[in-house]
């Protein structure tokens, strides 16, 4: 099994700056890259920032030059560090675990629960 666990949303006003962290854990060989996505309420869900294992970035366009993503992949973790915040931030932020091969020789994408990021004009 293998679990995903975001931490690190909260309420913050505009301009301000929030630090998520997305642990992956369990019977994990390897995993392809991870990110963080996003669903605001009456929207689809969207990319927000993603990194693969070799290090390759890729934001969206709305957020190049506010966030920045990272990880470690000795620890299988994730962190998206968010400046400049703005209202139309505001969305439940998911993390993502992509190409997930677990020692059963299984091969899955996993997502965590989700937390909210709120962003106050």
């Amino acid at each position: 099994q293998v679990q995903v666990v975001e931490s690190g949303g909260g309420l913050v006003q505009a301009g301000g700056s929030l630090r998520l962290s997305c642990a992956a854990s369990g019977s994990i060989l390897s995993i392809n890259g991870m990110g963080w996505y996003r669903q605001a309420p009456g929207k689809q869900r969207e990319l927000v920032a993603a990194i693969t294992s070799g290090g390759s970035l890729n934001y969206a366009d709305s957020v190049k030059g506010r966030f920045t993503v990272s990880g470690d992949n000795a620890k299988n973790t994730v962190f998206l560090q968010m400046n400049s915040l703005k209202p139309e931030d505001t969305a439940v932020y998911y993390c993502n675990a992509a190409g997930v091969v677990t020692t059963s020789g299984i091969w899955n994408n996993y997502w965590g629960q989700g937390t909210q990021v709120t962003v106050s004009s």
